[in-house]
């Protein structure tokens, strides 16, 4: 068995663990292994995919709006959130309907109007309920202290604290004689999953009636959103990440964690990772088999799972008068007093994702019920895909069940399901790993508070858990639970630093980091048959969240598809504007990002954008707007950012001579006239020439000669063959090269083509024996290696070699090198003259070596 060393080993991706690994990191500044039993990270913030258009979440359905400082860290204030109705749960008994609005005054106030006889009551049990909040708050943070501390301080916190550790059914009887009343206060128990008859007050306090009273949101984006944005900043700290990895024991050597054993399920190979510290996030059960020691939670309640049923439909649940509340079935008023229901008749939760996800283009929704995981004891045992007929007949009677209830709830449902799937305990188990399928971690209940084993501390050294667990249920409370871990494991002096970081919030952005986030579609405008203007603003505030230079693009993703795929479109709207940007996009035939934008695009969807990008900039009043001409030159849709410029130019009152030479095939493919026309009063030194290639031809030397010169600055953008043809004649015309800036159209399979490019570079290598291709420069710069198919940006990049270097991906020519010698495969994007080609000139980030090269600036 090999061997592997790091700081810190983390088992399990879910928030918890992934909290642990970035304080641990950041603050302790350890090495740190995250590695995770399934084939994609961040547990249950990971999404999944069906028919080729639903996508659903697994763990996260809704989250406090004002989901706290953890959050927040944890995103660097990156998450956006989108608000739920102001109701945001409705509880339907059989004998009444009660919604639950988003504040703790009006909820108290609504109660009193429905309950006016048990008003008192009312305001006796919300301070109960702030005791019962703030003891599981001591209870959770003393256990994550050395076992001495916690021993001491256990009976006490019982003790100041009683209410924490009722159950719910005794509270809600203590203090409420309406048996409505303690119903609807005793619903919802299914956000922690344990029933009101056995969970711990506390916890129904902390959840129901705390976390969520300052309203709720659902990711924009959905849960992956978060998963994303926290895996960019985790690798950022140099968290090491490694999905399909097994962990099947933690070492302990005299009486201490030291590394763990582990298997690689992709490719089988067993290692070990030698670590002194261990932090598991894969629950206390797994983490107490993991070391042999499960017998010590005999004492522990069995933990409930969960059957959900996960629907696609053809059309928007907003028919049904649906607005994104959640929606909450109980069987009867008494449900604390009744016992086990049969699966699909108990208390089921429904929430509708897409209308709460601007991003959403599908429609779906998600049906929950928390139930006995010996439900499916039958099957278990069974692999997946060879279970019997009987298991596909339970999933579609359960499925059944559960359709009825909506369809009586809101006839004609069941029409407009087009797809639906069913997840048992047996998958939970798979995919989440859980003990029986656990749902939420460890049951609930007062005997888990009063546990020594519930927490983040084991009685291993250097063993900790992380999690659900560790805190609380759902992705917050794993959140918590992870930082709990790092608690225990950070030195004081890193405590400090590290929560001060949390309370002061999140980290401010770094202005020269293109943004990224999701920007609401305002509006669409057809400029041409062929060219649509596209608004982008922000989805709830006023002003962009950030700015950008005239002739800069943004990148956005585009949902065609399951998986996006990403183009990158230049800006068109004025830098002064800071409520809005907006996009030129022209129809490509056969193109997958233009025909998504032409044919399917609808105002209101939110885009994943980021940018802004790029250095074919001009800003007035800088060392760009000196020149004595700027001379600016389009090819079709390419004016698209010399229209930035000149907007900006007019904004700042530039007075100098500006020159537009724009061509287009034919007049009606003519962009942006009306806006040119009306620069025409706000620029004075506006010169504009257009030409139609049909009738007149392409731009050339003639066209140039009046304006080009020495002094002259140019922006040149359009095709790659006229922009080729163009940097010559500009250079026989004695501008100098650098004042030519280029911008190039990248075809939407530019980046598959160079991928397929590399693919037989790296194939054919294989095939020689080659293994690496050395990078030799003039400049006196040590060689480099350059595998297969690797770009020479790229390896450059590996091994720290500065190279100039912008967009990445052939747009801007900013990672201008010459290769002196040596064979490889290029896409110069028309950055270049004939006569630059012809002397060695390409762009790196294109430029795939297929033997030894030499390159050169």
């Amino acid at each position: 068995m090999s061997d592997e060393e790091a700081d810190v080993v983390v088992i399990g991706s879910g928030m918890g663990g992934l909290a642990a690994a970035r304080a641990i990191a950041q603050f302790g500044g350890q090495r740190v292994l995250v590695l995770e039993q399934h084939y994609t990270l961040g547990g249950m913030t990971h999404e999944f995919s069906r028919a080729g258009r639903y996508r659903f979440g697994t763990g996260l359905h809704y989250m406090s709006a004002n989901s706290g400082p953890f959050l927040g860290f944890m995103t660097d204030g990156r998450a956006q959130l989108s608000l739920l109705p102001d109701e945001y749960d409705a509880l339907h008994f059989p004998e009444l309907d009660f919604a639950v609005p988003a504040t703790e005054e009006a909820f108290r106030t609504r109660l009193k109007e429905r309950f006016p006889a048990e008003a008192e009551a009312i305001d006796d049990f919300f301070r109960t309920t702030r005791r019962a909040m703030a003891g599981l708050t001591a209870r959770n943070v003393l256990a994550s202290f050395p076992a001495g501390i916690r021993k001491a301080t256990a009976p006490l916190v019982e003790r100041l604290f009683p209410s924490t550790f009722r159950s719910l059914r005794d509270q809600v009887l203590r203090s409420f004689g309406d048996p409505g009343l303690r119903a609807v206060l005793a619903a919802r128990w299914g956000l922690y999953g344990t029933p009101p008859a056995s969970s711990a007050f506390g916890y129904h306090a902390a959840v129901p009636l705390t976390f969520f009273m300052d309203g709720t949101a659902h990711p924009v984006g959905g849960p992956q959103e978060l998963n994303r944005v926290v895996l960019q900043i985790l690798r950022r700290y140099g968290v090491v990440l490694r999905p399909r990895q097994r962990v099947h024991e933690v070492v302990v050597e005299g009486g201490r964690a030291t590394g763990v054993d582990v298997e690689d399920t992709a490719t089988g190979r067993r290692y070990r990772v030698r670590a002194d510290t261990v932090v598991s996030a894969a629950g206390v059960r797994n983490t107490y088999a993991l070391i042999g020691r499960s017998h010590e939670l005999a004492d522990l309640p069995e933990e409930r799972s969960a059957v959900m049923l996960f629907l696609g439909l053809d059309r928007s649940p907003a028919v049904f008068g649906l607005r994104g509340e959640n929606h909450w079935f109980m069987p009867d008023l008494q449900e604390h007093d009744s016992g086990p229901r049969p699966p699909g008749e108990g208390t089921l939760y429904v929430s509708f994702a897409s209308l709460n996800n601007p991003a959403a283009r599908f429609h779906t929704v998600e049906l929950l019920e928390l139930v006995d995981p010996r439900l499916v004891d039958p099957w278990r045992g069974t692999p997946e895909g060879e279970r019997p007929e009987s298991y596909r007949k339970f999933k579609d009677e359960l499925t059944e069940r559960l359709l009825a209830r909506l369809e009586e709830r809101w006839p004609g449902f069941r029409e407009t399901v087009a797809f639906a799937e069913l997840a048992t305990p047996l998958s939970f188990e798979t995919y989440q790993h859980s003990v029986l399928g656990s749902f939420y971690g460890l049951a609930a209940t007062p005997r888990r508070l009063r546990s020594a084993r519930a927490g983040c501390r084991t009685p291993v050294k250097g063993l900790f858990v992380a999690g659900q667990d560790a805190w609380g249920s759902g992705v917050v409370g794993a959140l918590a639970g992870g930082l709990m871990a790092a608690n225990a494991v950070l030195r004081p002096r890193q405590l400090g630093t590290m929560w001060r970081a949390i309370r002061s919030g999140a980290t401010a952005r770094d202005p020269a980091v293109p943004w990224e986030g999701y920007l609401r579609v305002a509006g669409i405008e057809m400029l041409t048959p062929t060219v649509r203007r596209i608004r982008l603003a922000p989805l709830y505030e006023d002003t962009m969240p950030f700015s950008f230079a005239a002739g800069q693009y943004l990148k956005v993703e585009l949902p065609v598809a399951i998986e996006p795929i990403e183009r990158s479109y230049s800006i068109c709207s004025s830098p002064g504007e800071s409520g809005f940007v907006e996009i030129a996009v022209k129809h490509e035939p056969d193109g997958l990002g233009s025909g998504f934008l032409h044919e399917e695009l609808e105002a209101g969807l939110a885009l994943r954008v980021s940018g802004p990008h790029g250095a074919f900039t001009w800003q007035p009043g800088s060392s760009h707007g000196t020149a004595d001409t700027l001379l600016l030159i389009a090819g079709g849709v390419g004016i698209t950012p010399l229209m930035s410029v000149l907007l900006a130019a007019a904004d700042a009152g530039h007075t100098g001579r500006i020159v537009l030479l724009a061509s287009y095939r034919t007049a009606n493919e003519v962009v942006f006239g009306p806006e040119l026309a009306a620069l025409r009063s706000r620029l004075p030194g506006l010169e504009m020439s257009v030409f139609e290639t049909d009738r007149h031809g392409r731009i050339g030397s003639d066209a140039l000669a009046p304006h080009a010169g020495p002094t002259t600055r140019v922006h040149l953008c359009g095709p790659a063959a006229m922009m080729q043809d163009l940097i010559g004649c500009l250079t026989e015309l004695r501008v100098p090269r650098e004042a030519i800036h280029t911008e190039a159209f990248v075809s939407g399979r530019s980046r598959e083509t160079r991928r397929e490019k590399a693919h037989a570079i790296a194939v054919a290598a294989a095939a020689a024996g080659v293994t690496e291709f050395m990078i030799d420069t003039d400049g006196g710069a040590p060689a480099f290696p350059c595998s297969p198919g690797q770009s020479v940006l790229d390896a450059a990049n590996a091994v720290g070699v500065a190279l100039p270097q912008s967009c990445g991906e052939g747009a801007c020519g900013t990672c201008r090198v010459r290769v002196l010698s040596g064979a490889h495969e290029s896409d110069d994007r028309g950055m270049f003259s004939a006569d630059e080609l012809a002397r060695g000139w390409r762009l790196a980030c294109q430029t795939l070596p297929t033997e030894d090269l030499v390159i050169g600036q």
